[in-house]
């Protein structure tokens, strides 16, 4: 039998980034012994980021349930500015398992556009390669 406390522990990774990305989640329980997500993301891309965290954790993901929606209105209006940074891009917090190209990928459909990236928070990077789980980027238009 599943445990709700040892599932959240398990996938601390994905609530965290959960959290981060403002999914609303209307439903964390276990079902069927499997440990049930429900909830809204703002984009496909931070459903799929969310995917991506799942698969890291368990790469079966026999014991987890995800039924995220996608609704754009749930996009957060302000999160380039609440994280400091200019109106001109918005906030990321790197996960584990991310580059510079896999965020370029991510943000802008093309892994070679990390320059743009890395040239936008040369305050904060010294190198494009060196990059660091928890450090806040700004992702430019």
């Amino acid at each position: 039998m599943a445990d709700l406390e040892q599932m959240k522990q398990k996938y601390a990774s994905v609530l965290n980034l959960i959290k981060q990305t403002d999914v609303r989640l209307s439903h964390m329980h276990i079902q069927d012994n499997k440990f049930l997500i429900q909830g809204a993301a703002s984009s496909e891309e931070i459903k799929n980021r969310i995917w991506d965290q799942i698969k890291l954790v368990n790469p079966a993901a026999d014991d987890i349930t995800c039924d995220l929606t996608v609704d754009p209105s749930l996009a957060p209006k302000a999160a380039a500015a609440a994280a400091g940074s200019s109106a001109a891009g918005r906030a990321y917090t790197v996960v584990a398992g991310d580059s510079l190209s896999k965020i370029a990928k991510q943000f802008y459909g093309n892994a070679n556009q990390y320059m743009k990236i890395f040239e936008a928070n040369k305050d904060k990077l010294n190198d494009p390669d060196k990059i660091k789980v928890g450090q806040q980027l700004v992702i430019p238009e």
